[in-house]
Formats: structure tokens, C-alpha cells, sequence
């Protein structure tokens, strides 16, 4: 209960921030009454659930847990630091601090405990699971020679890059199919190519993964459907929304949507202005969500068609990659 607990709350938080996040895109006059009320439910949500937030980290890890919860609430680029630049209606340094926030909110996700809190259905067992959190850094080049602009300041660069939190509690088979991925190579020098609202990994590259099912969690269970898309029309909304600026989310397998494609991914681009009622896009809850940028997310508005993935790292997350026999040769 208390993995379901801290997956809820930091699920709360990311949406209410990444609401923040898309208020400060609007061009004309600011609507900070409506971030502020967005940042104080954060804040709620995090000194109502201090204790179970806490409890869920591995004593060896509690005083970095602790450090990271106190920076959250209280130090500067923490949830009080938001509240003040909103009152000073300043939103360039809103938007630095809210990435600060958002990518403390990943830390403390990432120090949980390790495991899942249900069972796999026996016939994809064999296939590599991911059992926790792990991060990704994806180095991006420009196809063309020309550069990247930093939107918080600093030097224009050739190379970027953007790190990815991948959830294999909600989405296991998704990410632990993707993290297998990532440490063969499987995205090096692969190129990206634009959608509407997407930028997608070309999967061109000739290496392939598993045709793993689709994978959605819905909102208020604790195991994934498999090859079952959500109804959105009946309320049905999943853990691990497509809704969120930076989305990560597996593409359609071409033979049927009820699995994901073996290896082409793609990061989405959620535009509130573009979607149906209640800001929800057309396609929530119809492809294997397993993760978000939570660094980087001002480069994805400027990758184009043709630019590169130079490497794809999992740098944390390793030892909850799960590698049965079958898996642990080539794909």
C-alpha cells in the first residue's frame, strides 16, 4: 500500500506541475491564481502523505529521501519558491524553478523500494520486466549541423541532452522491454522524425525487441490490462497519462494495436489547446505510456526531422531490469 500510496501522490503532483508548466506557455496575461492553487494542492498532497512518502524509501536511502522531501517543501526551487515567483507574477524564473521541482518529485519516485506490488500474468514471463524506476539520458544532435538554444540561458549546443524516467510499476514489460533496448545499443545513431504532436524514434535501425502487448494501468487498480485499450468517452483514465508535455509512450505494432510496436518510440508533444474536454488528448489511454522527460523537456519543441539519437543510457535503474534466460541473449 504505501508503493500505491507515493505512485499516487507523485502522479497528483506531476499533473498539477506540468499544469503550471502549460499556463506559463499561454502568451497573453498569465493565469498565476490558477498556478498558485495548483502549487498549494501540491503541497497539501506532500505534508498530508510525509509519512508514507517517507516509509516507502529503504532505510539506507532515508536521509537522502528526507533531504530531498524537506528540499521539495521548503529550499529554494522547492514548492515555496514556486508560490513566490508566482506572487511576484515573474514566470522566467517560475519555469526554472518548476523544472527543479518536477525533477526532485523523479528523485524521490526513483529511491521507492524496489519490486512490484502484483504478479505478472504467466505468459509473459519470459519477457524483460523492469521492476522499480530507472532513468534514461538520451544525447540528441542536430541532423543539420546547427545547434540547440538552452531557453533558461547559456551557450547554444550541437548536443543535448534529455533524461527519462521510466516507470516499470505501472508499465513493466513496457519499460523493461525498453530498458533491454537501450543497454544493447538499440538506439544509437537512430534517427527521429516528426508527427503531428510526436517525435518519433525512426525504427530503421534493424534491431529489434519484444512484441510486448499493450500495457495500461488504469487509475484506481494496481496491475495493468494488457491488449485492452481505455475508454475515455466511459471514464476510464490510466495511471501513467499520455496527457503530460514529454510523454513517453511505445508506437502501434503495424499488424494491430493491441501491441506495441518491438522498438520505435516516441516522446509526445501534449498541447492542451489541441485536445478533447477536460484537456485529455483524443489518444489517452490507447498506447503503452511508460514514462516522462523530467530534464530537457525545452529541447523537444526543437528537434526536427533528421536529427539524431547520438546514445541512449539507462544511467540508474539497472539492478531492477529483470533478464529472464530467454531474454538475456539478442532479441
Amino acid at each position: 500500500m504505501i508503493v500505491r500510496c507515493i505512485r499516487l501522490c507523485a502522479c497528483i503532483w506531476q499533473e498539477s506541475l506540468e499544469d503550471i508548466s502549460y499556463l506559463l506557455r499561454i502568451p497573453q496575461r498569465k493565469p498565476y491564481g490558477s498556478m498558485e492553487g495548483d502549487v498549494k494542492k501540491s503541497m497539501k498532497i506532500a505534508m498530508d502523505n510525509k509519512d508514507a512518502i517517507l516509509a516507502s524509501i529503504p532505510v539506507e536511502l532515508k536521509e537522502k529521501g528526507s533531504k530531498l522531501y524537506t528540499s521539495l517543501l521548503e529550499e529554494k526551487g522547492g514548492l515555496q519558491t514556486l508560490l513566490k515567483y508566482i506572487k511576484e507574477n515573474d514566470p522566467d524564473r517560475l519555469s526554472v524553478a518548476l523544472a527543479s521541482s518536477l525533477d526532485t518529485v523523479a528523485e524521490l519516485e526513483l529511491l521507492q523500494a524496489p519490486g512490484l506490488s502484483f504478479l505478472l500474468p504467466q505468459q509473459y514471463l519470459e519477457y524483460p520486466r523492469l521492476t522499480g524506476r530507472g532513468v534514461v539520458e538520451f544525447s540528441v544532435e542536430k541532423g543539420d549541423g546547427s545547434t540547440f538554444f538552452p531557453t533558461s540561458g547559456g551557450e547554444p549546443k550541437s548536443v543535448a541532452t534529455i533524461q527519462v524516467v521510466i516507470d516499470g510499476y505501472s508499465a513493466p514489460l513496457t519499460a523493461g522491454n525498453f530498458a533491454k533496448l537501450v543497454l544493447d545499443g538499440a538506439y544509437d545513431g537512430v534517427t527521429l522524425k516528426g508527427a503531428s504532436q510526436a517525435i518519433i524514434a525512426d525504427n530503421e535501425s534493424g534491431k529489434k525487441g519484444y512484441t510486448v502487448p499493450l500495457e495500461v494501468m488504469p487509475a484506481g487498480q494496481f496491475e495493468p490490462l494488457y491488449r485492452t485499450p481505455l475508454s475515455i468517452q466511459d471514464g476510464e483514465l490510466p495511471v501513467l497519462p499520455l496527457s503530460v508535455y514529454g510523454a513517453v509512450a511505445m508506437a502501434h505494432n503495424v499488424d494491430s494495436d493491441e501491441y506495441s510496436s518491438p522498438s520505435q518510440f516516441f516522446f509526445y508533444l501534449y498541447d492542451k489547446r489541441n485536445s478533447g474536454l477536460g484537456g485529455i488528448s483524443f489518444d489517452e489511454g490507447q498506447f503503452s505510456v511508460f514514462g516522462y522527460t523530467t530534464d530537457g523537456r525545452e529541447i523537444l519543441s526543437q528537434i526536427k526531422a533528421g536529427d539524431i539519437i547520438r546514445s541512449a543510457k539507462l544511467v540508474q535503474g539497472r539492478e531492477r531490469l529483470v533478464l529472464p534466460a530467454e531474454a538475456s541473449g539478442e532479441s
